[in-house]
């Protein structure tokens, strides 16, 4: 059956109709409407209905779209709780100083941003009087993440409350004389003020809906109280196109995470232009939102606008503005009153009427500056609305003008996010438009001066008073340090006493490990498992029924696999985070969880582990927030190196994250080759990240998924194991292998880390016995950390210190030939040949990955153990110590 008015068949369809009189009626009544009254009328109507069934519960499909005005009007706008006028003086001089800080370096060519803040001063000042807690409340306050553009507002702010003085503010973006601004939010830079990085545009908005998640787990798990934590993001429309901007939109909503509120500084301008020149990012945004499942509400116009709205009895202007695309709304901020009304109102004839009865100056206050983002009482209004708002997170859509206040040299032109500076006269009308008692004489030098009212002016008193009532200064990062308590030593026993006859690959025994850690019973709660959805792949389903996966709803359904030993429980205060098929997600919750002992005063130690190829490649660029934003915790990297992962092929294996995890000075890089390796890092990087002194710090490990017999620790590896190098011969392995060979055998050193150690030692066994060739055999687990060590060294050196690396004092002595061996490209092991003194080689798995089995990939890299003996002859001989016809002898014999 059609439906009634003819359309193509829907879902409806399907349903039974059970008064297809009734359903006639109704489709008759709106025929008529539209045919009576207009089309206009009809949409009207259907509007209204639909917005009223949404309000009183029905379960209908939401508009995705609404009309172009504020979501609340004038008349329902509450009660404004301040003093406007001092608002309005604090606000202007935080607009002047922000302004004046970065014109004022830009004679040093340091650069800076002014029109971003400028059109955002409000949203960031009302919150500030008003909303935002501070960290000396109840509690963990509020989490701000502010826009990293908007920076130079904050420290103007930061100057007036008197956490800031002039000379800071002069070394804005000269930070190497130890007295300046970072010039974004950089906590690692700036760490008693800044608590998130996020200019790094899209990662703000994907770690702020992460951090809401996270205050909820801890909540959940009753860890700490964080009911009265709210996460405000202020966004720009323009960092909106990120993709992870809105990754995990529909997570927030799914969670009812209404203790988040995005802002969204709506000036319709990017870095080079309009957002969406032939469009309306409003809209776009209002629909992506609502059919997320936000709350949204826009504030878009001005109070001068409601005039307007009030003679607008035929809808004509709403209509109108819904068809403006933004390049031609921005171009009107810009045009005079004649462009105005030839080019907006002269669209229609009751556009005409309608502009008939407005003055000039109506219509230039209203295209040129009045935004529902300038005025406080409106900003006040959306506020109070998202914090009263329960069951979802809120946005709000809050319209400016780019460089308001800034002059007509700056507001809405496309070039004002290049635009590092102000002229005097600019300055001075900028000065007369707020209203700012700075005389002339002040800019007698050429230079703008910087403006402050007093330590105990009305306005700083006022300013203080407001956050005193809201728990203290904003934005801040404070620090309670929590030492933690060494876990037992029988958690890390099993894996230092070895396997015995068993075989263990070392991502089985990371997460062993970690189990019993989890059973610690002074830290054991602490730990966070978080997993982007294949923690089976790591053989983490055992921790399933015992920590339970974390859901604020709980486990509302009876899971498939109820009747078996490691069945999928999910649970309100589940412990493990598993997030699905998102790395950019796991990422963003390891960011909360690292930072959790700065911004709730608990430290939690989470490990994120995923498919080693997906993580450093995939995410680097949270990696970098993670370490500006201090963050402590332990990245595995499983299925590690580029020949382990049988099958799988190009884009599965990896061979290069150390290198790029090498870039990142906070990660401290191990590529374990045995299981009580791991325990040692382990248990060291607990001490090093949660300890007494703590370090700000994060852990990359590489684990492989190749079953091998895990060896008991010999004794005095632990410094090597922490410092990267250390010979793996025992006494009784060197004498055995000095019995293999003639006493004036050649002889080479063969350094391996991770999965490549197997090969080596093969090597080791054919070098003896087929080529009456010694070899020692050394662990290397830590690459990175050895060159970190030598370039310290070298750093030291230039202070007059000689100090020797440790690489290079660890194979004091030996007068053999170096070879090194790993499943990663030669250029990992590659970082420390500058420091070793002996001969040195490498093998590696450079190029693209291929799938085949581990010994066909191996051969195909060159780095089996037949490969390596023919690169340690090839070695040997260069030196003279073996024939060259050794090396077409070994290539033959082992078919290469």
């Amino acid at each position: 059956m059609s439906d009634p008015v003819g359309n193509l068949p829907s879902e409806l369809d399907q349903l039974p109709d059970r008064d297809t009189e009734e359903t006639a009626e109704w489709a008759a009544s709106l025929d008529a409407v539209a045919k009576a009254a207009g089309t206009r009328r009809a949409e009207y109507l259907l509007r209204r209905t639909l917005q009223h069934a949404e309000a009183a519960g029905l379960a209908l499909p939401k508009l995705l779209e609404t009309d172009y005005v504020n979501t609340i009007p004038t008349s329902a706008e509450p009660e404004f709780p301040g003093d406007e006028e001092m608002e309005a003086k604090i606000t202007a001089w935080n607009r002047w100083n922000a302004a004046a800080m970065v014109t004022r370096g830009s004679k040093y060519g340091v650069g800076g941003h002014i029109a971003t803040f400028a059109s955002a001063a409000w949203l960031y000042e009302t919150g500030f009087q008003h909303f935002f807690r501070g960290k000396e409340a109840d509690g963990s306050g509020d989490q701000l993440y502010i826009q990293g553009h908007a920076s130079p507002g904050i420290y103007a702010r930061a100057f007036l409350d008197g956490r800031i003085s002039e000379q800071q503010l002069d070394n804005f973006r000269q930070e190497s004389g130890g007295n300046g601004l970072p010039s974004y939010p950089h906590p690692r830079r700036l760490p008693w003020l800044w608590e998130f990085p996020t200019v790094s545009m899209g990662l703000g908005p994907l770690s702020a809906i992460y951090q809401a998640r996270f205050n909820r787990y801890l909540q959940n798990r009753n860890i700490k109280d964080t009911a009265n934590s709210h996460v405000w993001a202020f966004l720009g429309d323009g960092e909106m196109d990120e993709p992870e901007s809105t990754a995990a939109l529909a997570l927030a909503s799914r969670e009812q995470l209404d203790n988040l509120t995005f802002v969204i500084n709506c000036n319709l301008q990017r870095l080079d232009g309009p957002v969406r020149a032939n469009f309306r990012v409003v809209q776009e945004l209002e629909a992506q939102f609502r059919g997320a499942g936000w709350n949204v509400i826009k504030s878009l116009w001005g109070s001068a606008w409601d005039e307007l709205f009030q003679l607008d009895t035929t809808g004509a202007l709403v209509r109108r503005l819904r068809e403006v695309p933004d390049a031609q709304f921005q171009t009107y901020a810009t045009r005079d009153v004649a462009y105005i009304r030839q080019h907006f109102f002269g669209a229609n004839a009751e556009l005409v009427q309608l502009a008939g009865v407005l003055s000039d100056a109506k219509i230039a206050e209203c295209f040129h500056s009045s935004r529902g983002g300038h005025e406080p009482r409106k900003v006040y209004a959306a506020y109070k609305a998202a914090l009263e708002h329960k069951g979802a997170p809120t946005v709000i859509l809050a319209q400016t003008v780019k460089g308001y206040t800034l002059g007509a040299g700056f507001e809405s032109k496309n070039a004002n996010h290049q635009m590092k500076k102000l002229t005097i006269d600019e300055f001075k009308g900028m000065r007369d438009l707020l209203g700012l008692p700075i005389p002339d004489s002040a800019f007698a030098d050429g230079v703008v001066p910087y403006g402050h009212p007093g330590a105990n002016s009305p306005e700083v008193r006022y300013l203080n008073e407001r956050r005193a009532a809201l728990g203290g200064p904003a934005p801040a990062r404070k620090v309670h340090h929590v030492a933690l308590p060494a876990p037992a030593e029988r958690s890390f026993a099993p894996l230092i006493k070895g396997s015995g006859k068993q075989e263990m690959a070392t991502t089985m025994a990371f997460v062993r490990l970690v189990k019993d850690l989890m059973r610690d019973k002074e830290t054991g709660k602490r730990w966070v498992p978080i997993v982007p959805d294949e923690a089976r792949t790591f053989g983490m389903e055992s921790l399933f029924p015992s920590a339970g996966i974390y859901s604020p709803l709980g486990q509302t359904y009876e899971p498939v696999d109820r009747d078996q030993l490691m069945y999928y429980k999910e649970a309100k205060d589940g412990q493990i985070l598993n997030e699905g098929i998102t790395e950019a997600g796991a990422m963003a919750d390891f960011i909360a969880a690292c930072t959790s002992y700065a911004t709730h005063g608990e430290p939690m130690i989470p490990f994120y582990i995923f498919y080693s190829m997906f993580g450093w490649q995939r995410t680097a660029d949270q990696m970098w927030q993670l370490a500006d934003q201090l963050g402590k915790g332990f990245i595995v990297g499983a299925t590690a190196g580029r020949t382990t992962l049988t099958g799988e092929g190009l884009q599965h294996a990896d061979g290069h994250s150390h290198l790029i995890a090498s870039t990142n000075p906070a990660s401290l890089n191990y590529d374990p080759a045995f299981a009580y390796e791991i325990a040692v890092i382990v248990k060291d990087g607990l001490r090093r990240m949660y300890g007494e002194k703590p370090e700000d710090v994060f852990y990359y490990l590489t684990v492989y998924n190749e079953p091998k017999v895990q060896p008991a620790m010999p004794e005095g590896v632990e410094e090597g194991i922490l410092r990267g190098l250390y010979r793996f011969n025992t006494a009784a392995d060197v004498a055995e292998a000095a019995a293999a060979v003639a006493a004036d055998a050649p002889k080479i050193q063969l350094v391996a880390s991770g999965t490549a150690i197997h090969w080596v030692l093969e090597a080791q066994k054919l070098l003896a016995a087929d080529w009456n060739v010694a070899a020692d055999v050394w662990s290397a687990t830590s690459w990175g950390e050895l060159r970190r060590d030598a370039l310290e060294c070298d750093e030291a050196l230039l202070r007059g210190e000689v100090r020797t690396p440790y690489v290079t004092r660890a194979l004091e002595g030996v007068t053999s030939p170096v070879l090194a061996v790993s499943d990663w490209m030669r250029q990992v092991p590659d970082q420390i040949s500058q420091w070793v003194e002996q001969d040195w080689t490498s093998l590696g798995t450079d190029g693209f990955g291929l799938s085949d089995t581990r010994e066909g990939a191996r051969r195909h890299f060159g780095v089996d153990a037949q490969s390596i003996v023919v690169a340690a002859l090839a070695q040997l001989a260069r030196r003279g110590e073996v024939p060259a016809s050794a090396i077409k002898e070994a290539r033959e014999r082992y078919g290469l």
